[in-house]
């Protein structure tokens, strides 16, 4: 398993938009995705689940990858965050 701390980089938070994109993305890869913010853990290719993390921008999110490309999915998603979650 690895884990990574990712910074939310937009004004609105982990709006419907940057939630889009990122399950989009993450949905790509085999591994097993989490994501964790104020103690409560989802899965990180649940729109739903992310949506109701409630993440204000500027907050950070530690996410986790279990499985065969488990450092790729995490690489790819900061990759994302990086660029304030534009295609």
């Amino acid at each position: 398993m690895e884990r990574l701390t990712i910074a939310v980089n937009v004004p609105l938070g982990f709006h419907a938009r940057p939630v889009s994109r990122w399950v989009s993305l993450a949905q790509t890869f085999q591994s097993h995705i989490t994501v964790t913010f104020r103690d409560k853990t989802v899965d990180g290719k649940s729109a739903l689940g992310l949506m109701a993390l409630a993440v204000p921008g500027g907050a950070e999110l530690e996410v986790c990858a279990s499985g065969p490309d488990e450092k790729e999915a995490l690489a790819a998603l900061a990759s994302l965050a990086s660029r304030s979650f534009s295609a």
